[in-house]
């Protein structure tokens, strides 16, 4: 029985993409491996999102290439974003690769690798349609504990920095009976924590309902027996519905929390993004988020340096994110992306200026979450403890409500007999600006 090691890179999107091929390839026969010294087939599940990733993606397709020349492995195949977007220019450079699929091609990593095991050389990239239900088999990859469910794949909302609707596709929502079944079966394996993720989740069921149905779908899941949190990411803000909001604040299970990527505050940047909405729908969005949602965790991301951002515009920026006060934030320096329209535009910013904006804005979200983790210390919190600190010590790692896997900060709560995927009460004793330090309540 022929072993195959999966390497995903990039989003929890292209994780879920890999969850699934683990599952297909499972079903075939295969053993999915951790060892990449056992493996007789590599897979490197690539982001090509931005440079980056591009570049942490190559890296990763260069080092299985020469674990190929020098192990036991067979067989490389690439799949994912890098190679919908450059199947060409990967094949060509890259000899050592014996198969390649697309991010629409996902149901073909069986025959694919067959395919290269037969000494062919196996490529399939087209316009991507495919998008996974609960009858395909999966694999987690994640903690037994916590899992996402992607609601939707693909999107349609343009950005002009953004690559992602060439490489995933036009916007198609799962049937929420999909979702629900899914969510049901993680349960009965022991996930107590969903996160739904798409490219724009608060867009779900526009194109197959014929209306936003994020709402309806929540309700749904907040029934499954078994989920303790279901978290709702990556949220567009002018998709929100009031029905929407009440929903979240009114259902225990559904994390107070939300992650609404915002990417800049200056109007005229917003436009030339190709962004809907203004700075201030924005703020009457958060205002009304923060009035109705008590307890509500805020993360957003923001781009620097797009095309055309002056001093004044990045001013306009800081001074947006010193007024809101996020819990959470993100920042990223913007990436000349070919195939989308911000490539050509004029005024580029310097890269050193680049970072130098994201370090400001990152400083002071570093004194903004101080303050805001220091505020909580005294009071009770839910944490869903991940694993032990040291082996020698009766101190576990947890995540709070307030912390999405991956992203987020953590909490250390001393205690005994703790295990992974258990959910604890914690009192906090101790802030910094990204974690916690709390202690067992009984």
């Amino acid at each position: 029985m022929l072993k195959v090691k999966i390497t995903s890179l990039g989003c929890a999107k292209n994780l879920v993409d890999a969850e699934v091929m683990a599952g297909l390839l499972r079903d075939s026969g295969y053993t999915i491996t951790t060892a990449g010294d056992e493996a007789d087939v590599l897979v490197i599940n690539t982001c090509g999102f931005i440079d980056a990733a591009k570049e942490e993606s190559i890296n990763a397709i260069l080092a299985a290439t020469e674990q190929k020349n020098t192990g036991r492995s067979r067989v490389l195949v690439v799949t994912g974003c890098l190679a919908q977007r450059y199947k060409d220019d990967i094949l060509a450079e890259i000899p050592e690769i014996d198969g390649l699929i697309g991010t629409g091609e996902i149901p073909r990593i069986a025959s694919v690798i067959r395919e290269a095991l037969e000494g062919k050389r196996p490529s399939y990239v087209s316009t991507p349609s495919f998008i996974y239900d609960h009858d395909m088999p999966r694999i987690l990859l994640t903690p037994r504990y916590s899992a996402y469910i992607k609601v939707a794949e693909g999107c349609n909302n343009r950005c002009a920095y953004c690559a992602i609707p060439g490489i995933r596709g036009v916007y198609r929502s799962r049937d929420v009976d999909s979702i629900v079944t899914e969510a049901e079966r993680l349960a009965e394996q022991g996930v107590r924590e969903v996160n739904l993720i798409a490219q724009d989740t608060t867009r779900y069921g526009l194109d197959i309902y014929g209306a936003y149905k994020l709402d309806e779908l929540l309700v749904r899941l907040s029934e499954v027996q078994g989920l303790y949190w279901i978290r709702v990411l990556y949220a567009y803000p002018t998709h929100f519905t009031d029905s929407l909001i009440d929903v979240i604040a009114g259902h225990e299970k559904i994390c107070k929390y939300l992650d609404i990527p915002l990417q800049h505050a200056d109007d005229d940047i917003l436009r030339a993004m190709n962004r809907q909405g203004t700075r201030s729908n924005i703020v009457r969005l958060i205002e009304k988020l923060r009035r109705k949602i008590p307890g509500l965790t805020l993360r957003t991301s923001f781009i620097v340096g797009f095309p055309g951002e002056t001093d004044e515009k990045f001013q306009t920026l800081v001074d947006f994110v010193h007024d809101i006060q996020f819990d959470r934030m993100g920042v990223f320096t913007y990436s000349p992306e070919e195939g989308t329209p911000a490539f050509d535009m004029p005024d580029r910013v310097p890269d050193r200026v680049k970072e130098e904006r994201r370090d400001r804005l990152m400083s002071m979200q570093q004194d903004i979450s101080l303050v805001k983790n220091s505020a909580r210390v005294g009071s009770i919190v839910r944490a869903l403890i991940e694993g032990k600190e040291d082996a020698q010590t009766e101190v576990y790692i947890g995540r709070t409500e307030a912390d999405a896997p991956e992203v987020d900060g953590s909490i250390f709560v001393s205690g005994g007999g703790l295990a992974p995927g258990d959910m604890v009460r914690a009192r906090v004793t101790h802030a910094y600006e990204f974690d916690l330090i709390g202690e067992l309540v009984e």
